[in-house]
């Protein structure tokens, strides 16, 4: 062993068995990730043994010769990453294959005649491995639900979420707990809650939301100063612990957004009628309530349960009217908070927040689900409106619990002031500082596009880029330069061990403010009130436990999601093949060219097989192809025009061809 760090030791490479990750390659073999060794372990096709991506193994290394790579063998699936696979069936008269949709899953499932599941010669459906044995190429599986026909919209929507193992569909038995949730609001509850139902109280949310998290609510104080309530639906109240109910919010961990549907985290009764904040209708919360003066500066904060009766329900639209024209229901109080909202923000930038507004793209979807057209989503000042008080909340309650030493503003309305200190387990939202290497390569490559962003020094890192995405709005390379910029960040997650938000720039930051699809939101409600009762520490192993997992289902649902705009995009340009395109070169790779549309953001690819006029080199440092005989260059960044010469939607893949 060798000690790389102080208490941290990794192996030294002289052969013998690690246990690690399958790092899969899309050329079939595979690296393996382990804490034991610094070097990721080179495992050939040949002897990966039947491991698969993502899966746990026990690995015999080689014992290194001098100057090569660490390589090695798989000698044990410890555990799979995944169970079940999503293909097309393909059915004869003595045998059948089920041949999966995804890269990863490089076989087929030999699928015995006796467990077909009554599926039909070339439907979709979802598959499990039940054995595997040593020396035979393909696993032996059955098939254990039938999707339907390809190119289905439901068919295809619960195919993706097959594909990342999330379900589309509530038990009978989880759908029959949730009728039996208590939705009265008793005497007790009202005695032990504050109460807001008289103060003016809204929610802003899109026009289609039906479940409504959060509510606001104002009053104008004696002293001049402004009381904000952020009041969010208490969804712990209703999810006991160790129900039926909150296991099953628990494995989902979060809601699923696909392009035409939500896939919520809790059933309807409760996501959509007893915890949504709805109009009109008393609803218990548990709230953040500052009290800000006129520059936005925090006097006071309050945390506890509530009851609320919301006033009014504005959708982002109706509230970014307002704001533009100073007219409107309420326009007085959305005026003031959108005020103390854009001082808020300010600050936020000051401190060295970034600023990635991207321009999200949706689609206008037919009865069917056919994608008829495409329109963008903007992050206007309605949105930030809301954006800014949630943060505040998010920031304030992991401050609360976390901050390590000083005093800290109570949670008793009575007296101002109460020691915390770092000692207890809490869930942390965290995003790392962005890796040097990955920096500099964002910097080089936006510097041959005429762009420059420092890369040292959080607040200057921060600024430029914040610059950078400033200068890039409404030209054609925006979409990609932003997309470069937030890849170069590292990725946020849930963890018990606070590193602070790198992106916000707030040494504490949780998630407080969207219990309804976000679970670790239920899990912080839970610690933060048993802490402000004067409960002890709670178990960081478990807590930990349960982090690891909601950053990991909330990877799949991103993942989900993205799979979604894909296919509708691969659907949406299926019908234009031959139509010619203006693009902007978004990737480039040792096998083509990815081009991303200037007016509907579909990326698709330029295969290197379809490049014949020459022959490419492929310049990896400078992000470029080069002919050999013509030196004709695509780089990143370059603006070209394309035709739609393929649209596979069982691949998810657009290919186009250059004009």
């Amino acid at each position: 062993m060798i000690e790389v760090h102080p208490g941290k030791f990794k192996l030294k490479s002289k052969g013998g068995y690690i246990f690690g990750t399958v790092d899969m390659t899309q050329f079939g073999y595979a690296f393996i990730l382990s804490d034991a060794i610094e070097e990721d372990v080179f495992i050939s096709r040949n002897n990966l043994n039947h491991a698969l991506n993502g899966d746990y193994v026990k690995v015999y290394m080689y014992a290194r010769r001098k100057g090569k790579r660490i390589e090695g063998e798989v000698v044990e699936v410890i555990e799979r990453s995944r169970k079940t696979f999503v293909g097309i069936v393909e059915v004869s008269k003595h045998w059948a294959f089920l041949n999966p949709d995804s890269k990863e899953m490089p076989f087929d499932l030999f699928i015995p005649p006796d467990k077909l599941n009554g599926v039909r010669n070339g439907q979709k459906a979802i598959g499990k491995i039940t054995e595997w044995q040593k020396g035979s190429k393909n696993p032996v599986g059955e098939i254990v639900e039938v999707l339907g026909d390809p190119g289905q919209n439901d068919v295809e929507m619960h195919a993706i979420l097959a594909e990342f193992e999330l379900p589309s569909k509530f038990s009978q038995e989880v759908e029959e707990a949730a009728e039996t949730v208590p939705v009265k609001i008793t005497e007790k509850d009202y005695a032990e809650r504050r109460d807001f139902r008289k103060i003016l109280t809204f929610t802003i949310d899109p026009a289609d939301a039906k479940d409504f998290d959060d509510a606001l609510s104002l009053q104008k104080l004696k002293n001049g100063n402004w009381e904000v309530g952020i009041h969010i639906a208490d969804v712990s109240h209703y999810l006991q612990s160790k129900s039926l109910l909150d296991q099953e919010a628990y494995e989902r961990a979060t809601s699923v957004y696909l392009v035409d549907r939500v896939v919520p985290m809790l059933p309807e009764k409760l996501s959509n009628l007893v915890c949504s904040l709805r109009p009109n209708e008393e609803k218990l919360c548990f709230s953040a309530v500052f009290e800000l003066n006129a520059e936005a500066k925090l006097i006071k904060q309050w945390f506890g349960r509530t009851v609320i009766l919301s006033d009014r329900r504005f959708t982002y639209e109706e509230a970014q009217d307002i704001i533009e024209t100073g007219e409107g229901e309420l326009k007085l109080e959305i005026l003031q908070l959108h005020t103390l909202a854009q001082i808020l923000r300010s600050q936020r930038f000051r401190d060295g927040s970034f600023s990635f507004d991207r321009v999200e793209v949706k689609f206008h979807i037919d009865e069917s689900g056919y994608p008829t057209g495409v329109y963008y989503k903007e992050n206007k000042e309605s949105n930030q409106l809301i954006e800014e008080f949630m943060l505040l909340a998010n920031k304030r309650v992991a401050e609360f619990i976390g901050k390590p030493s000083g005093t800290q503003m109570s949670a008793d309305s009575k007296s101002n002031e109460a020691p915390k200190t770092n000692s207890k387990t809490f869930i942390y939202r965290t995003h790392d500082k962005p890796n040097s290497e990955k920096l500099e390569s964002f910097a080089y490559f936006i510097k041959r596009l005429g762009y420059n962003i420092q890369t040292s020094g959080q607040k200057r890192i921060s600024g430029s880029i914040n610059r950078l995405m400033e200068e890039v709005k409404g030209k054609r390379e925006q979409n990609m330069i932003e997309g470069l910029a937030i890849r170069t960040m590292a990725k946020a997650e849930y963890t018990t061990m606070n590193i602070g938000h790198y992106g916000l720039s707030f040494p504490y930051y949780s998630h407080f403010t969207s219990p309804i699809r976000r679970y670790p939101d239920v899990m912080v409600h839970r610690l933060l009130d048993h802490y402000l009762k004067g409960g002890e520490s709670k178990s960081h192993k478990k807590y930990e436990a349960r982090c690891k997992h909601s950053s990991e289902m909330e990877r799949k649902a991103m993942k989900a999601e993205w799979a979604s705009i894909k296919y509708k995009q691969v659907e949406f340009l299926s019908d234009k093949i031959g139509e010619v395109f203006e693009g902007v070169i978004s990737g480039v790779t040792e096998w083509g060219i990815y081009i991303e549309l200037v007016n509907c953001k579909c990326e698709g690819m330029v295969p290197m097989r379809d490049l014949t006029d020459d022959f490419y080199d492929y310049d990896e440092d400078n992000f470029r192809l080069i002919g050999k005989k013509s030196g004709r260059q695509f780089q990143l960044g370059d603006e070209v025009k394309v035709e739609v010469a393929r649209a596979n939607l069982a691949k998810r893949q657009i290919d186009f061809r250059l004009v």
